[in-house]
């Protein structure tokens, strides 16, 4: 910075002692396109007029200074034990401006539910902080905030972003009325602010009941479909509503004699009359379905998942009763891997498969992903995958939304959340098992039949390396088998259902013998079944998010050979938005 210049209007401008570089002079007209303009501009300000000042504060010409009954800002910070008082930031925003009115203070009547404080701004007493310190936009270089009291200030986003409708600044999901704010609308700026919607009593259903509906979408799961029905009416689900495509294995007519017996309904898939994948194309179309409109609770899940509830008997009317008022309960992921099991047998899933990831379980990202049950009332938009869409934000209150263990997850989540962090996992009451590869056979099939959900996403070594986990034993779930077999029993005596899974269970092994018997699937299944593989599916607590980024290639034959109980980690540099898919 100059060491001498001139002002704005001619003032004179000289600062001996001002910090910066010699004989860096001040452009005209405009300091902010200089190299370290914003400094510049700065301390041109500072030593011209602000020097004398007793506080000064940093805020802009859309920011608004919370009110509160307290000392003012100013006051503070001469107050404050160094001159010094952080200034936090909140955006918030209109829920509309009217057509052809440009954004006002008075519109910005919304915040974000799901929203965090931000941009940093200070106010600042110059004779207590001294020359020594450098103002910046953001924080002033040398000051000393210990003991400062941080105020809070409000950013009216629409106002910088005029041009913008709101739900294109920001997903109108997460917006909810701010009392204080409509408060400061009417009172301070005699605006009339467009209000959301008020009247929502009206859109919750009052219902108490505990009927439950499992939506699913289904390719080739011939095999497995009995038992996994069997489980779930076992454990008290009373309806499936089941859709498919492009089945070659006995899937659809099983499905349809199930239909005829009045134990699922079944539908064919229409993703194809549509730009969506299978599964979200089934969800939009389950929406009108009856069979989801009339349920109490309503889960999606897969054939490769099993709800098992550690509650009470095992039974859905023992994790209501334990989750209370709950409306929505969401259930973690747990990994169970192929417990070492390479060939298919028509046996239980929930006898053969044993081994799984531990509980607290990071990584891969996948691991603690979630499925949830929540009452149909009305409080989303539409089904998801993972948990219903489209929150409803006027109904904020009304969401009771818990984890496996019955503990309320933050708001943070509502709007968009689809797995569990390590604060808010839980699995005291109920998790969901997640048996993803199955034998190393199955998954022959799996990996041949592509994936329901992503028809375009290859299932191969890295998929498997991901979700196969056998580092635990976990036999919780075995509880239900006679509860299972009785059901198995009974599905068994329907017309035409025995034959069908006989059939389906043939052409499944059809498939991996033609599989097998081709050098490019027998070289995949002895690489799958092979000791380095059963090695790293009990190392997985051991591997960084690097490693399942990169695949099973990058961890080094040494590593593989380490003993799953040393204290060991293990990671690598990757590039991950070159693994994005």
């Amino acid at each position: 910075l100059g060491k001498s210049g001139t002002g704005p209007e001619g003032h004179p401008f000289n600062a001996p002692d001002a910090p910066g570089k010699d004989r860096m002079e001040i452009p005209e007209p405009e300091p902010w396109s200089a190299p370290l303009g914003e400094n510049i501009m700065f301390e041109l300000l500072r030593h011209t007029y602000l020097d004398d000042a007793r506080a000064v504060m940093n805020l802009e010409t859309t920011d608004l200074l919370e009110i509160t009954d307290g000392p003012n800002v100013f006051d503070l910070t001469v107050s404050a034990p160094h001159g010094y008082t952080p200034l936090v930031g909140e955006r918030i925003y209109p829920w509309s401006v009217r057509k052809n009115k440009t954004p006002k203070f008075g519109d910005h009547i919304c915040r974000r539910f799901d929203g965090s404080l931000g941009n940093l701004r200070w106010c600042i007493s110059p004779k207590i902080l001294g020359i020594d310190t450098i103002w910046r936009l953001v924080r002033v270089v040398g000051a000393n905030a210990e003991g400062a009291e941080a105020q809070k200030y409000f950013k009216c986003v629409a106002m910088r972003l005029p041009n913008y409708k709101t739900a294109q600044i920001v997903p109108k999901s997460s917006l909810i009325e701010d009392v204080k704010l409509i408060k400061l609308a009417k009172k301070v700026f005699g605006h009339k602010p467009v209000r959301a919607p008020q009247d929502v009593s009206s859109e919750i259903k009052k219902k108490t009941g505990h009927r439950t509906c499992i939506i699913t979408t289904m390719k080739n799961e011939g095999p497995f479909i009995l038992e996994w029905i069997a489980y779930h009416r076992a454990i008290g689900v009373q309806d499936f509503i089941v859709y498919t495509n492009d089945c070659t294995d006995g899937t659809e007519a099983m499905l349809k004699l199930l239909d005829g017996h009045g134990i699922v309904q079944h539908r064919e898939n229409p993703f194809r009359n549509s730009d969506l994948k299978p599964q979200h194309a089934a969800l939009r179309a389950g929406e009108d379905e009856p069979i989801i409109k009339n349920a109490d609770w309503v889960v999606c899940m897969d054939v490769d998942e099993f709800i098992n509830i550690r509650a009470g008997n095992g039974h859905l009317k023992d994790l209501y009763k334990a989750v209370g008022v709950a409306n929505m309960i969401s259930m973690t992921w747990r990994l169970f891997g192929n417990a070492d099991i390479h060939e298919y047998k028509d046996e239980l899933l929930i006898e053969q498969f044993d081994r799984c990831a531990p509980e607290l379980s990071r990584k891969p990202h996948q691991a603690w992903g979630f499925k949830t049950l929540f009452r149909h009332i009305g409080l989303f938009k539409k089904l998801g995958v993972h948990r219903p869409k489209g929150l409803k934000p006027q109904l904020l209150d009304e969401i009771k939304w818990v984890n496996g263990s019955g503990i309320p997850l933050p708001q943070a989540m509502y709007r968009n959340a689809w797995r569990s962090t390590s604060e808010t996992y839980g699995y005291d009451l109920v998790t969901l098992n997640h048996y993803a590869v199955r034998s190393a056979e199955s998954f022959l099939v799996k990996r041949d039949r592509g994936r329901v959900n992503h028809v375009d996403r290859d299932q191969g070594l890295a998929y498997w390396f991901r979700m196969n986990n056998n580092a635990e034993n976990d036999t919780s779930i075995q509880r239900m088998v006679p509860a299972v077999q009785a059901e198995l029993d009974d599905l068994a005596k329907l017309e035409g259902i025995a034959a069908a899974h006989t059939y389906s269970v043939a052409k499944h092994r059809e498939k991996i013998d033609e599989l097998r018997a081709t050098e490019n699937h027998q070289n995949f299944y002895e690489e799958l079944t092979g000791d380095r593989m059963q090695r790293m599916a009990r190392l997985h607590t051991h591997f960084g998010s690097s490693v399942f980024f990169s695949g099973p290639q990058v961890v080094p034959d040494e590593v593989v050979m380490k003993d799953p109980e040393d204290d060991f980690f293990f990671a690598v540099e990757v590039d991950i938005s070159a693994t994005q898919t």
